[in-house]
């Protein structure tokens, strides 16, 4: 392989920018050959990422024998389809989360990876923060003990304008509300750190703020195996948004994680922190927030197509946050607790 990936880009509506930001940075890496949108006249020139070639043809990039990955930007209930027909033509793929619309379509999504032996990285961009791996890692060393408890708050703001963008916020288009579009980032992190819970307990409404058809507002019990409990309380109706934020308690000390910092206070008297402050998009600029956690992903993504290596947010890996929504909807719908 060339030092230069050539790649291609599916999609440029309102989570490309970052993405094209994160590419123009890692020029020397990668060469973006392609961009594919359904309706190709209505980009301006600064939607183009690099000397792209733009098509309307799905086609075209999967005909590119020198092509090797392709970044999938589109909603979510069109990812199976596209990551399908990518890897049945050997392409690597960076997809932007969720996954699917369902854990039953994630599911299959990743198997298919899998079965055609392509590299599939999602972009759950916040376990990449030097902040989140620097946690990630006094954890695994045992530094901070065994969990006790956990908490996980993300009390952001949408105004009734985002929702009113025809099919957001719906179960046929993006599989539901704040938790798979909002919330999943925070989750994702979170289950990086703690595991996934054996079980949650959960409620979840629209608020009187939005019109909308799935959920804006979460709050949930968890319970994890070794006796460890945590909540969650995920909202979108929470004006004027705030940053999100992780809180952890061991045997050996406590840590938090809060808009991409990261605080550890332990036992033995130790105060350890790491990361830099991250804007959190919110209101009527919901992108309004640091690339470069995004750009971390994809150069992984590009060195897991040059190695063959696993990616660090690997499909697979992602499965976890979507057992946990779907655990989560299943409760709030039943009224009962729910076992993963």
């Amino acid at each position: 392989m060339s030092a230069r990936l050539r790649i291609g880009v599916v999609g440029a509506g309102l989570g490309a920018a970052p993405h094209f930001k994160s590419l123009l940075e890692l020029a020397d890496q990668v060469d973006v050959a392609w961009l594919h949108v359904r309706q190709p006249e209505r980009l301006t020139p600064s939607a183009l990422p690099l000397c792209a070639k733009v098509t309307g043809r799905y086609e075209d990039l999967l005909e590119d024998p020198l092509l090797q990955g392709l970044l999938i930007l589109t909603p979510p209930n069109t990812h199976l389809d596209l990551v399908q027909r990518a890897a049945s033509a050997g392409k690597h793929v960076l997809l932007e989360k969720p996954l699917e619309v369902s854990l039953t379509r994630a599911e299959e999504l990743v198997a298919v990876c899998e079965q055609h032996q392509v590299r599939l990285a999602v972009m759950l961009q916040h376990r990449m923060r030097e902040s989140s791996q620097a946690l990630a890692t006094l954890i695994a060393g045992g530094e901070l003990g065994e969990l006790t408890g956990a908490s996980c708050s993300m009390r952001w703001w949408r105004p009734q304008s985002y929702y009113d963008e025809p099919g957001r916020g719906t179960l046929a288009r993006d599989g539901g509300g704040v938790l798979i579009t909002q919330a999943i980032h925070t989750l994702d992190l979170l289950l990086s750190l703690t595991g996934l819970p054996a079980q949650v307990t959960a409620l979840a409404r629209t608020s009187a703020v939005h019109s909308m058809e799935c959920e804006d507002t979460v709050t949930a019990v968890l319970s994890f195996t070794k006796g460890a409990i945590g909540s969650i309380d995920a909202t979108t109706a929470a004006y004027p948004g705030f940053p999100e934020r992780i809180a952890l308690n061991f045997t050996r000390g406590s840590a938090t994680l809060e808009a991409g910092q990261m605080q550890v206070e332990l036992l033995d008297g130790r105060r350890l922190s790491a990361g830099t402050h991250q804007a959190t998009g919110t209101g009527a600029n919901v992108m309004a927030f640091d690339h470069h956690a995004h750009q971390a992903v994809i150069a992984d993504f590009l060195q897991a197509i040059r190695s063959g290596n696993t990616p660090a947010v690997s499909g697979r890996s992602a499965l976890q946050v979507h057992r946990l929504i779907a655990a989560l909807t299943q409760s709030a719908q039943s009224g009962r607790a729910v076992s993963l």
